[in-house]
């Protein structure tokens, strides 16, 4: 068997380094091997502190999509013209104008782009008590759902998501409400993750509500549904509200989640994924900590120590933390996200795999 059957992971995730224009038809292209259609594409400033933005093909569709989620903030959906984006076959391109922090002229930007089905989505029956729209690409492992909460209407409801596989991460957001973005992640404590929760927009420590992600499976989530909690104001099934979900499988090759335990020295813990990372997610399990992103655009050689926040809108910061290397990512602090004894949970994705399906290693940066 292949080592990998992603060979060209720029076919499904791709980082833009961009310049707004403050003019209309403002076009983002990405230069990895392959061209890429994004269905969900995540966006943050860099040079000042601006609030992120979220937009994907199922809420707004491929084009003058203006419907807009905030990662570091619990804002419901907003519609918002000045950033009305179209998605392309190898990129995006801005569409609006008027807000002179996005899209200003000369404001420097980064987005983080994954791809789904190229916005066509299916009606999926996997659930219990709740029908969900799917896009899914199973090639990938990545998903997105969107379905309307049941609240309290079933003792055990839950969520098809159209993978086919069970998925490390979920990641909703209530699109009608504004209450925090909540997060699945198996590497939190394994099957017993289904009690526990993580917010995107919050510096808090893992959460604990039993049965929150529900009380079957691994942890929960299954091959095709995630469970949800029977409350009528959960923030993962609100009663009736409107909801999105970014559902993330690991691929070998090409994705991982997980988490490791630093080990407090600059010669830091080694965090094996089987390819050289073009981005990385982290955040301490059981401490209030902000959450960190890296990538190797912002960071093209190591070490790499760009970083912004999730959950807040601070601009770029400098803190030394990672070598992207040809299977893994390892330490370089001391402190910060290889503090001794701490856990991190994390989310990687894959600038090449280590081994590609016809033998051929891949080089360290």
């Amino acid at each position: 068997m292949a080592y990998t059957n992603i060979d060209d992971p720029s076919a499904y995730f791709q980082i833009a380094l961009w310049t707004g224009t403050g003019s209309a038809g403002n076009a983002v292209t990405f230069d990895g091997n392959s061209d890429m259609q994004p269905d969900m594409v995540w966006s943050k400033r860099r040079d000042v502190g601006y609030s992120h933005v979220l937009k994907d093909t199922s809420r707004g569709g491929t084009s003058d999509n203006d419907l807009n989620l905030v990662p570091n903030l619990a804002n419901a959906e907003s519609t918002y013209a000045a950033y009305r984006m179209d998605f392309n076959s190898d990129g995006f391109t801005l569409d609006g104008v008027g807000d002179s922090g996005f899209q200003g002229s000369g404001t420097s930007m980064v987005s983080w782009c994954w791809k789904a089905n190229g916005g066509s989505t299916s009606s999926n029956t996997d659930g219990t008590g709740i029908t969900s729209t799917v896009q899914a690409n199973q090639d990938a492992g990545f998903s997105i759902v969107t379905y309307t909460g049941i609240g309290s209407g079933n003792a055990n409801p839950s969520v098809g998501h159209g993978l086919g596989v069970t998925p490390q991460v979920v990641l909703v957001k209530s699109r009608s409400q504004a209450i925090s973005w909540i997060m699945y992640h198996y590497g939190i404590d394994g099957a017993n993750s289904r009690n526990k929760y993580l917010l995107l927009d919050t510096t808090g420590a893992a959460g604990t509500l039993g049965n929150y992600w529900g009380t079957s499976g691994s942890g929960g989530v299954t091959s095709s549904t995630f469970g949800v909690y029977a409350d009528n104001q959960s923030a993962n099934n609100y009663l009736n509200g409107t909801h999105v979900a970014y559902c993330f499988a690991e691929k070998q090759g090409y994705s991982k989640f997980g988490k490791y335990v630093g080990n407090g020295s600059t010669n830091g813990s080694f965090i094996y994924t089987g390819f050289k990372p073009a981005v990385v997610i982290t955040k301490k399990r059981d401490q209030v900590s902000n959450w960190t992103i890296y990538d190797n655009k912002r960071d093209s050689f190591n070490v790499a120590d760009t970083v912004l926040l999730p959950n807040a809108d601070n601009a770029d910061q400098t803190v030394i933390n990672f070598d992207f290397v040809s299977n893994g990512f390892k330490c370089r602090n001391s402190g910060s996200e290889n503090e001794n004894g701490t856990t991190f949970i994390y989310m990687a994705f894959a600038e090449n795999p280590f081994v590609t399906s016809t033998g051929i290693p891949t080089t360290a940066r």
